[in-house]
């Protein structure tokens, strides 16, 4: 994930270099790039959070068949950064 980091700044010192300034559709190919970073790392992080939730949940519901709505209100929690994430990317 660095890498990628690290080409996207590299492209954009050059491109900036060999123009004299900023190329506008360079600097919106960045924001793009940027932007799904941004919702690819929200998205992991949520699914590494769900899955600790998610596999808790189901045990508490094997035993007490009542918890499924807290259950399931705890597992949907996380999903909001994924959905926040997409509210960032359609700001930019």
């Amino acid at each position: 994930m660095l890498e990628i980091a690290y080409e996207l700044g590299s492209f954009a010192l050059q491109n900036g270099a060999e123009t004299g300034g900023w190329d506008p559709e360079a600097a919106q190919h960045l924001a793009s790039a940027a932007a799904a970073i941004a919702v690819g790392l929200a998205a992991l992080g949520s699914g590494y959070a769900e899955r600790g939730i998610g596999a808790a949940a189901v045990g508490a519901m094997a035993e007490d068949e009542d918890l499924f709505v807290r259950g399931l209100i705890l597992t949907v929690i996380p999903e909001t950064l994924v959905i926040l994430a997409l509210v960032v990317v359609f700001l930019v």
